[in-house]
């Protein structure tokens, strides 16, 4: 989403052309895939966790631009956010002999950030939404400096023609009624994205798969509980997000056109369902052209770059998502998995990656696909469950019926993914600990959506006003991120 651009003022002109490249993109990437153009040798893994900063009161801190400055390293950009910022963590080959020193690499990076976002008063925070945000946060003037982000806003609000409303219905009494004339609230939502790079003739199932497991990730990683004060979903980064960048008003919704943050619709056999529905239903936010000719390109025996594709892809945000990219002049497609929170801890996440990571290789290889047993629209009905009902949720899954999502991880998922990272080249030991952080969360019935809500129960109980509550959850939260103990610990 942080891609600089630096067009203001788009005419109608501009979206004609544009469509029309789009096109041209798309009949590109049909022939590259039916001229197998694509290398794939492993697969490849990659990470962007997004960030949050905050003052010594535990505030949202509006420093991004300082503090990306003070930290002077290209793996972390900038976010929608002044409060944001994201880590791109280099893409590694299998996760078995990586995964030791990606758990390093990442909190030594982390680390570094922390000391010298310190001295100018901002403290980085890994955890799906802050606490402490509050409606004055998310304004026009939240936004970091990239022209894109003012762009986006600009291209939702004129397609809406109206102000977003926000409706969240939380815990018992508690509920959420807010009107925004920006996309500012969606600053709130941050997020780990899971990359894998998958051969063309297998994104097909790798995607299912992701899709199928999408209600139990966000169930047991849940960690976004409250908003603006209130209660809310166990992870309510995913209704927040649906409805912050939600193009369409309410009438086109009665029509049934399909929102921007889409779970989708259907299971599909390859990648190029994917981006062709994308250039069907979805018109351009942001209408760039570059000089390229994609099929000049091809024929010439390069590598287009079909950056105008690429672009309109990322102004479409499927919870699993595809990713044509190029790298040392060589195309490869990846399923980009942006279902979780970020947080707690870098042990919590990279367990959360072997969980992932492991379910998919198996299922994507069963011989009898998971997804021709399950409809899709049961699992869409257990993405929502697992959001709302965080580690408590019941999910539904062929030949178990309803069953509680940690009953289902014990006895059914956790054998999966071991076999997954085997087959990925993993060593027993390492599978054996990250799993283990999955075992134990299971076991102990705890994710940092319930530490969360325990916390400030605990400290309402002790006469804190909510307010006072949420501050003082986080402060202890933060100091337990630093320590690396997986959240089942706290």
């Amino acid at each position: 989403m942080g891609a600089d651009v630096e067009h203001t003022h788009f005419t109608g002109k501009d979206r004609q052309a544009y469509r029309a490249k789009v096109h041209q993109c798309l009949d590109v990437l049909s022939r590259m895939l039916g001229e197998a153009k694509f290398d794939f040798d492993e697969p490849m893994i990659g990470l962007e966790i997004e960030l949050n900063l905050v003052d010594a009161q535990q505030r949202p801190a509006m420093r991004n631009a300082e503090v990306l400055a003070a930290i002077a390293d290209d793996k972390f950009q900038t976010e929608l956010g002044q409060f944001n910022i994201e880590i791109n963590v280099p893409p590694v080959r299998v996760l078995g002999p990586n995964i030791g020193d990606l758990e390093s690499t990442l909190r030594a990076s982390l680390n570094d950030a922390e000391s010298r976002a310190a001295p100018l008063g901002a403290h980085i925070v890994m955890i799906g939404m802050l606490p402490t945000l509050y409606p004055e946060h998310l304004t026009k003037h939240t936004f970091s400096a990239n022209p894109r982000y003012a762009l986006i806003n600009e291209q939702i609000f004129a397609a809406r023609g109206e102000d977003l409303r926000i409706e969240i219905d939380g815990i018992g009494a508690e509920q959420l009624r807010v009107d925004a004339d920006t996309i500012a609230p969606e600053a709130a939502c941050t997020s780990v994205q899971f990359h894998l790079q998958v051969a063309p003739q297998e994104y097909g199932a790798a995607w299912n798969a992701a899709q199928c497991i999408a209600g139990v990730q966000v169930a047991l990683g849940a960690n976004s509980p409250y908003l603006f004060g209130k209660r809310l979903w166990a992870e309510t980064r995913i209704a927040l997000f649906e409805q912050a960048t939600d193009t369409r008003p309410d009438e086109l919704k009665a029509q049934g056109v399909r929102p921007r943050v889409w779970f989708g619709e259907r299971w599909i056999t390859s990648v190029f369902d994917q981006f062709e529905e994308n250039v069907r239903y979805f018109p351009a936010l942001l209408p760039i052209c570059d000089d390229e000719d994609p099929g000049a390109v091809l024929d010439a025996g390069g590598t287009p770059s079909l950056n105008e594709l690429r672009m309109h892809n990322g102004t479409v945000y499927r919870w699993n998502r595809p990713v044509y990219d190029v790298h040392g002049g060589h195309p490869h497609l990846r399923v980009e998995n942006r279902v979780l929170p970020a947080g707690p801890t870098v042990i919590d996440t990279l367990a959360n990656a072997a969980l992932y990571y492991g379910l998919v290789e198996s299922l994507m290889h069963d011989d009898r696909p998971l997804w021709t047993r399950m409809s899709f629209t049961t699992a869409e009905e257990n993405f929502t469950a697992g959001a709302k009902a965080g580690i408590d949720a019941a999910l539904y899954w062929p030949g178990q019926g309803e069953v509680p999502v940690t009953e289902l991880v014990l006895r059914r998922l956790l054998p999966l993914a071991h076999d997954g990272l085997a087959s990925l080249g993993v060593t027993t030991a390492t599978a054996d600990r990250l799993l283990g952080v999955i075992e134990a969360r299971c076991m102990a019935n705890t994710n940092g959506a319930d530490w969360q809500v325990r916390t400030v129960e605990s400290l309402e109980a002790e006469g804190a006003n909510r307010t006072d509550a949420l501050a003082e959850m986080l402060r202890r939260y933060v100091a337990l991120m630093h320590s690396n103990e997986p959240v089942h610990a706290w």
